[in-house]
């Protein structure tokens, strides 16, 4: 399960149960939104993010603090997919 709570400004919370229950500080900015997820809340764009994620690793081989960006870095394909999982 992947629970999103947003802390303040661009800083979001993310936990993730699974074997082990991991916390992830995620900055998510305007920019990020526009650029990532038109139209929707940053809430649906981290879900999916983790989603994303969770397909390609353990929970708790994600990183514990990240600007969400920094995903395209190490997964290439993360932009084009978020953009059509998110439509």
């Amino acid at each position: 399960m992947i629970e999103v709570k947003h802390v303040s400004g661009d800083e979001w919370l993310v936990t993730v149960e699974g074997q082990t229950t991991t916390r992830h500080r995620v900055r998510v900015t305007k920019a990020d939104l526009d650029r990532f997820a038109r139209n929707r809340s940053a809430e649906d764009l981290l879900r999916e993010s983790f989603n994303f994620l969770l397909e390609r690793e353990s929970n708790s081989s994600i990183l514990a603090s990240f600007d969400l960006p920094l995903i395209g870095h190490y997964f290439p394909e993360y932009e084009k997919e978020i953009r059509e999982r998110l439509g």
